[in-house]
């Protein structure tokens, strides 16, 4: 049985089922359900609690199997928790889980939680995982995308008695509270929590906050991968991209990696233009070249309005700051490899600006004028 996250007050209310598997890479979101799971549970009598991290390949799980057949004598109920990190929980595991969930069955005495990292479609498909599934409840956790960021910001605010102005100087407040806490869904609660113990809610104010006000508290603690980077890439967000390039570069990351996620999708661009140019629909030729979720919407726009001699010119770019990245140089190009990765992002964000709006808010870093 599959549960959305919001729905978890609507499913108290009908009652605790004995087997949940939380599966997801948000923690924060995990947490905060785990959490009123366990509140929810104490206050049905679930008095004693045991937890099991699973590590390594030759973990033993007879313990596990032995506690939820046990309770000692102070208690009636009990809570079993197994943690899984690497969401692999062997051969000798998945045996176990597939035991504990039919055992969960009829079981009132013990609930269980099994919490797991983000899943592939393979894991998801597997006898253990399908067991879960079908004997208790599952409960998937999606990361908070960036367009829905400002609005989960607001409903948390709101939570604590706060909120931003009105119109258009509150929006502004909750893009730019947004952008420094990108990708880093914890450190954002830990914000919003923060500007509730500097401004708090007294007796008859408005809980208002002010640009100001969120722009000297909100410390920038935003995390980027180059996964989000190829999407804003493609959906040709100038700024934020130039954000994400500079947040890559402060935390560590490769540039070899960032210049393949880069090329990589130029070349997908090349190879599903070319498909559709001879003949083939283009859902096929997305499906053929792997694009999906996310990136098919985003080439189902951009392919339209790229052109073959574009495509050609951004894929020499892409091969010349190859060997950037690598340590060679290019006449015209940048020497350092962050800057070259920035132009030609900023080249391939110009194709895949939206039309009707400008295509370029400020040129890349280290740009010189391209013509395609």
């Amino acid at each position: 049985m599959n549960l959305a996250p919001a729905q978890l007050s609507e499913h108290l209310k009908r009652g605790l089922k004995s087997l949940y598997t939380l599966h997801g890479d948000e923690p924060l979101l995990v947490q905060e359900f785990a959490d009123a799971l366990r509140a929810a549970a104490r206050a049905q009598g679930y008095t004693e609690r045991t937890v099991h991290s699973v590590a390594g390949a030759h973990f033993d799980w007879s313990e596990v199997l032995a506690s939820g057949g046990s309770l000692s004598l102070f208690a009636d109920k009990q809570i079993v928790e197994i943690r899984i990190p690497s969401g692999k929980p062997g051969k000798d595991g998945s045996a176990a889980l597939q035991q504990i969930a039919e055992r969960a069955q009829g079981d009132d005495a013990t609930l269980t939680l099994i919490m797991l990292p983000r899943l592939d479609a393979a894991t998801l498909k597997g006898a253990w995982f399908g067991a879960l599934d079908s004997y208790g409840v599952t409960v998937k956790f999606e990361p908070i995308e960036r367009r829905n960021l400002p609005t989960w910001i607001a409903q948390r605010l709101q939570l604590q008695g706060q909120r931003v102005a009105a119109g258009e100087e509150g929006q502004r407040t909750l893009q730019f509270f947004a952008d420094r806490v990108e990708g880093n869904l914890l450190a954002a609660h830990q914000e919003i929590q923060k500007l509730g113990l500097l401004y708090p809610v007294i007796a008859g104010s408005d809980g208002v906050l002010s640009f100001d006000q969120v722009e000297n508290a909100v410390l920038n603690v935003a995390r980027y991968d180059v996964f989000k980077l190829s999407e804003a890439v493609l959906g040709g967000q100038v700024l934020r991209v130039q954000r994400m390039l500079d947040g890559l570069q402060s935390e560590g990351e490769s540039e070899v990696l960032v210049h393949w996620a880069l090329s990589e999708d130029i070349r997908n661009l090349k190879r599903v233009k070319d498909a559709i140019s001879a003949g083939r629909p283009m859902p096929m030729a997305l499906r053929e070249y792997r694009v999906w979720g996310v990136k098919e919407k985003l080439f189902e726009r951009v392919l339209p309005q790229i052109g073959d001699a574009t495509l050609a010119n951004l894929l020499t770019a892409a091969h010349k700051v190859d060997g950037i990245v690598k340590g060679l140089k290019q006449p015209d190009w940048p020497a350092d490899g962050w800057q070259a990765l920035h132009r030609l992002a900023g080249m391939v964000c110009e194709q895949c600006a939206a039309p009707g709006r400008p295509k370029q808010a400020r040129p890349p870093r280290g740009a010189e004028s391209y013509t395609p």
